[in-house]
């Protein structure tokens, strides 16, 4: 007689054990489409967090790069000011690209428009909503990164060849930053808790070394600073724009992967929570 704890299988039938799935499949493509064919008609506002940044590398060029000067880095380089700031503006047009998308598009799908009860109707799992969401953000990222990029070149403020390799590379930040904005959103309860979402943006977007070398900082000001997402970016960009690489260039790239990757799998932890009974 066997008891009804017992399983009985097929003879060479292993049994297998299935993880998780915290990343989606290539369901999530159908993920983004729906967002295409969203926005299609609402295309004004994707371009919408472009244009602070694009206004702040025009007044910067135009008027407060002649009252600044050039400015001397390390190893005894010397570059314009507008040069200098360029790329830390591009990584803060791919964090709000990331950012806006990942957290009040994300909220008003979860907690009012129920867009993802919908969606897990069909056979998108959890998993898939996440990455076709973080998906969804780095394509507008990305436009938007694509857009400042040859601005940037078009009025000359690029420094060397390599700036080539600040697109992958704000497409890095991106990622890192619809992770951030994802999980974030998880956890909020009303629009009023999207003033966090501000309040931490704006010091991120002043004190990340944007516009001036981190070493004008104090230094347990400096060590507070580069322990922030933001200014990996801006020092990413910038070395791959100026053409420093060194090892540092190394850590950056591995600090925004491991947020990004982070998020992403506490997203969708959260949403299992949230949307499944």
């Amino acid at each position: 007689m066997t008891s009804a704890s017992t399983t009985t299988r097929p003879a060479g039938v292993l049994l297998r054990i299935t993880p998780p799935a915290f990343f989606g499949t290539r369901r999530a493509g159908r993920l983004i489409e729906r967002n295409v064919y969203v926005y299609r008609r609402g295309w004004i506002l994707l371009v919408s967090g472009f244009f602070e940044p694009f206004f702040y590398l025009l007044s910067i060029g135009i008027g407060l790069s002649t009252l600044v000067g050039p400015l001397h880095l390390a190893g005894g380089r010397v570059v314009a000011y507008a040069v200098f700031v360029a790329p830390g503006l591009l990584a803060s047009s791919a964090m709000n690209g990331a950012l806006f998308d990942s957290t009040f598009n994300l909220f008003f799908k979860l907690k009012f428009a129920h867009t993802y009860e919908t969606v897990l109707a069909t056979p998108l799992t959890v998993a898939d909503v996440a990455t076709g969401e973080m998906g969804w953000s780095l394509i507008r990222a990305g436009l938007y990164s694509g857009s400042f990029l040859c601005v940037m070149a078009g009025l000359g403020y690029v420094g060397t060849p390599w700036v080539v390799l600040c697109y992958p590379g704000a497409l890095l930040v991106a990622f890192a930053f619809s992770a951030i904005g994802m999980s974030a959103t998880t956890y909020m309860r009303s629009w009023q808790d999207f003033d966090i979402v501000l309040l931490g943006i704006l010091p991120l977007f002043l004190f990340s070394a944007t516009f001036y070398p981190l070493t004008v900082y104090p230094g347990w000001l400096q060590a507070v600073v580069r322990c922030t997402p933001l200014y990996q970016g801006v020092a990413l960009l910038r070395g791959a724009d100026l053409g420093i690489f060194d090892w540092a260039i190394l850590g950056h790239v591995a600090y925004l992967a491991a947020v990004g990757l982070a998020g992403v799998y506490v997203t969708s932890k959260r949403l299992s929570d949230l949307l499944l009974p």
